[in-house]
């Protein structure tokens, strides 16, 4: 898979799963794609929520690796 092709499913990724933060108050950025690395940011609501790592591996992880399963993590920069 091109680097652009894993760019293009993330996006279709977060597109999926970017409603149900919203709803919650807050949101997601994607900020790069490192290898197998994706590294977002969690803002609003969600930066500080006590669940935002279950949220992280749980939703956002999960539904990445659906699309893009060469991806092995996803990381939140604070």
């Amino acid at each position: 898979m091109t680097e652009q092709e894993t760019l293009h499913n993330v996006e279709k990724a977060l597109n999926e799963i970017r409603p149900f933060l919203i709803s919650d108050g807050g949101n997601i950025n994607l900020l790069s794609i490192e290898d197998t690395t994706v590294k977002v940011q969690l803002v609003g609501a969600c930066n500080n929520c006590s669940v935002n790592q279950m949220t992280l591996k749980n939703g956002v992880e999960a539904t990445i690796k659906k699309y893009a399963p060469q991806i092995l993590e996803v990381v939140n920069i604070s």
